[in-house]
């Protein structure tokens, strides 16, 4: 399923004297049944659990001059033949109403005795949850209540989801759907478009028709051009399902054989409970519970904040303290690359540090701006004389900075020095005294979220380095290859080193900020173990399940994709020997009628199904063979 918003159309000058010639009888539904579904159906607006893609929508539901803003249907997920009747125009967007009407009329199609159906949508993890009640509130709509539908995503469009949705929703780890990867609907919009824009201005019967014969005209090339794309199909299916399949054994050879029995029974259990419930997914991914980042501790701050009643300009502070946190993340970059150059820099190198300090100062500038709400407003309501309390930030910053080995050079020269008012770097002591306590424990948490992603890059870039180590820098065969491998290692290294200066700055200020010595030593028995390459029991254990599971889905899939193009090739050849036998009695029927334009034009027919299915026949046994 999905929409495409190059298929415009423009309101009829004179509606009344349009006359359709097969309204309903092609791809596009029929008129007056659809208008009634949209006078009756109610656009409800549920709250997005996942990333908000409405607002992709929202841009094209502009309606201004256009009668359809776009159109929007159901293709065959392996083959992508558009489905008969089953096309849809938009009004005011691509929403939830108008793919309703469109998925109710695709599963009335050769639907008898099917009682799965598995439905990819760019935003399923969304839409599928209240189908069956906006279907329920229909008079119009209909789906048999035995039909299971399977929600999926795209494997391009998961990406743009929520982690989560990936293991829930991508066909990788849906039993039975082979190896496909449900985007196929964005390649039939292209050879679409090639006269959208001629029929953007056309009448609405005449625009609808001429639609019907693209997409007609599509699916018929696809049907004399079955046999090379099944025969494409077989010979990935075969490479596949042997690469699958040693990979698979021999993660399974390696493994503990009780871990591989709670593994299975945890795939079993997950595919036998409903698809209601997509979280039975979730074994796919890691489940040990991961320290909470920065920006999660950011939010959950704000959260707070707009429960609980407070001062309003401090409403925001969490967003400007961890910008703060990021610009002293900047300086710390610019630092090391400038210790990194040397004292004797070259005319580009000296440009490009110019240019780095220019833009972290004007940086520095605006975050400076933006805190006057909750340092400045502060200082004026401490408590004692304000003119005593309103003392210079900037020669506090520097005595609490000088501890820390930073050099007192004037922040327009070198704003890579400069302390920013942070109150780790005010110090407790002038926090309470300027009345800003609750920006300290707020600074508190975002540092702990801080030290937690700096760990986690940490192993993101010694995983990185050992990847090259085995795949580039071992099997390097001349100097050459051999100087641009270790540049890559140079490269990953000088990123692990940041990263650690990182995680060392957040410690001393965490230890400013009071933080007690027990987390403390956790954070940095931590980092220790990563910097070892020490892996934990626990994370050896989840590493092998998690890929053992995957690895054995990948297997399970081309498995099935094998068994499909099988049964595919045979439903070809069946198909087109059907259509020979159809022709062959039309001539019968019309040589008894002695109709003989009638009577030669299915004898060509005949012959043309029989060609193609002779082309199958040998195409697919030299396959097999």
């Amino acid at each position: 399923m999905d929409g495409n918003f190059k298929a415009e159309h423009l309101h009829a000058v004179n509606p009344g004297d349009e006359v359709s010639l097969m309204d309903g009888r092609g791809f596009m539904v029929g008129d007056a049944l659809y208008k009634e579904h949209l006078a009756v159906a109610q656009d409800t607006m549920q709250r997005w659990e996942c990333n908000n893609h409405r607002a992709v929508n929202q841009a094209n539901a502009s309606h201004q001059r256009l009668e359809a803003t776009g159109i929007g249907g159901c293709a065959c997920a392996r083959h992508g033949c558009f489905v008969p009747h089953a096309m849809v125009d938009f009004q005011k967007g691509e929403r939830q109403m108008n793919m309703d009407y469109a998925l109710c009329q695709a599963l009335k199609i050769n639907a008898n005795g099917i009682r799965r159906v598995l439905t990819f949508y760019d935003v399923n993890c969304q839409y599928h949850k209240r189908l069956r009640d906006r279907i329920a509130d229909s008079p119009i709509m209909e789906i048999p209540k035995e039909m299971k539908i399977i929600p999926g995503i795209g494997l391009w469009h998961v990406h743009g989801h929520q982690d989560s949705c990936y293991v829930r929703y991508a066909s990788n780890f849906i039993k039975g759907a082979g190896r496909i990867d449900g985007e196929i609907m964005e390649t039939l919009w292209a050879p679409l478009n090639i006269i959208s824009p001629a029929a953007r201005g056309m009448g609405t019967p005449h625009c609808k028709e001429c639609l019907d014969y693209q997409m007609n005209d599509c699916n018929f090339m696809k049907m004399i051009r079955m046999s090379k794309s099944l025969c494409k199909k077989y010979n990935k299916a075969v490479r596949g399902t042997a690469d699958s399949k040693l990979a698979f054994e021999m993660l399974d050879e390696t493994a503990d054989p009780v871990k591989v029995r709670e593994w299975e029974a945890q795939e079993r259990a997950a595919h036998q409970r409903p698809r209601r419930d997509p979280t039975a997914m979730d074994i796919y991914e890691v489940q040990l519970q991961k320290a909470p980042t920065r920006k999660q501790q950011e939010i959950r701050l704000l959260a707070e904040q707009g429960q609980r009643p407070g001062p309003i300009r401090q409403r925001g502070a969490a967003t400007w303290l961890a910008e703060g946190l990021t610009i002293e993340e900047a300086q710390v970059t610019l630092q090391m690359a400038i210790r990194r150059l040397g004292g004797r820099p070259t005319d580009t190198q000296q440009l490009r540090i110019a240019r780095g300090r220019d833009i972290l100062q004007r940086d520095i500038d605006r975050w400076r701006q933006a805190g006057l709400a909750f340092l400045g407003d502060s200082i004026g309501d401490a408590p004692g004389d304000g003119e005593e309390c309103n003392m210079d930030l900037d020669l506090i910053m520097l005595e609490e900075g000088s501890d820390a080995g930073i050099e007192n050079q004037p922040s327009s020269y070198h704003p890579e020095m400069t302390v920013i008012p942070l109150p780790s770097n005010l110090g407790r002591d002038t926090c309470t005294a300027i009345g800003i306590d609750d920006l300290v424990k707020q600074e508190l948490i975002l540092r702990q979220g801080q030290a937690n992603d700096a760990l986690q890059n940490i192993r993101v870039h010694l995983a990185d380095k050992a990847v090259i180590f085995r795949k580039t820098v071992r099997v390097a065969k001349s100097q050459a290859t051999s100087t641009r491998a270790w540049a890559q290692v140079h490269s990953v290294d000088r990123a692990v080193s940041i990263q650690a200066s990182i995680y060392s700055q957040c410690c001393k200020q965490l230890c400013k900020l009071g933080a007690n010595d027990t987390l403390l030593r956790r954070y940095q028995a931590l980092v220790k173990e990563q910097l070892k390459e020490i892996p934990r029991a626990d994370w050896l254990n989840e590493f092998y399940r998690v890929h053992w599971l995957r690895a054995k889905a990948l297997k399970d899939r081309w498995v099935e994709e094998m068994l499909l193009v099988r049964h595919e090739m045979d439903w070809t050849c069946n198909f087109f020997l059907h259509k020979a036998v159809e022709w062959k009695r039309l001539g019968t029927v019309a040589k008894e009628d002695n109709k003989q334009g009638s009577m030669a034009y299915a004898g060509r027919q005949e012959k043309i199904y029989e060609s193609l299915l002779e082309e199958a026949r040998q195409a697919f046994h030299r396959m097999k063979a």
